[in-house]
């Protein structure tokens, strides 16, 4: 049975992705606060540790295992610029130095897509994840989503009309193909089809329109 080990399992993506994977014959353990556990889906093994530090979980991930970084701020903002730091770059700090040390067979991070005209500070962050991941050594897929539909987060449905006309327009089709908005269950979908995928080596990217294609052929009738 493949090992998964998931941070930030209890946030908007993690839920439906852990019950997606334990659905799926995954053996999944998931790193939260011991106030936290009750939010996993059935069928998780609780780690009860803290992501910004990687000496309290580094021990509780299997050899070999496939690791999964969704830890970073709710809501993102670029008036939250330090919480960028202190959130989201720590975590993945903690996350790449604790997969070292256990030895991970493939490192899966959600990362954001880029380059964009705006959410400077929370790119700037991602693109440092990113780097710390690629000097380890470790085989990871990087995941780049924009924007996330989804339960709660769905104001961006008012301007997809606007994200049409770009796509007409060839001077800026590029750009909204690649900020292009994606549902929740793609970014499930892809990030279940990384990890039953792993790269043996090196850093393989996806981005929106991999994560929109992988949602296709999930829905495609048989």
């Amino acid at each position: 049975m493949t090992e998964v080990f998931v941070t930030g399992g209890t946030g908007y993506i993690g839920r439906p992705l852990i019950a997606r994977l334990v659905a799926s014959g995954y053996s999944v353990r998931a790193l939260t606060r011991a106030a936290s556990q009750g939010r996993l889906p059935a069928g998780a093994e609780p780690v009860t540790g803290d992501a910004l530090d990687g000496l309290t979980f580094r021990d509780a991930i299997p050899r070999a295992a496939t690791f999964i970084h969704l830890v970073g701020t709710a809501h993102p903002s670029p008036a939250k610029a330090a919480q960028f730091r202190s959130v989201d770059l720590a975590s993945i700090e903690a996350a790449v130095s604790a997969a070292s040390y256990a030895r991970v067979a493939h490192f899966i991070y959600v990362s954001v897509a880029h380059p964009a005209p705006v959410m400077r500070a929370y790119i700037a962050v991602r693109l440092q994840g990113e780097a710390l991941l690629r000097h380890s050594g470790i085989p990871a897929t990087i995941v780049r989503p924009w924007y996330v539909l989804g339960p709660g987060h769905r104001w961006p449905y008012l301007v997809m009309p606007i994200y049409a006309l770009l796509r007409w327009n060839p001077s800026s089709r590029a750009l909204a193909l690649r900020l292009g908005l994606v549902r929740l269950e793609d970014m499930v979908t892809t990030l279940l089809q990384a990890a039953g995928n792993p790269t043996a080596a090196g850093v393989r990217v996806v981005d929106v329109p991999g994560i929109l294609a992988a949602g296709r052929v999930a829905r495609r009738p048989f």
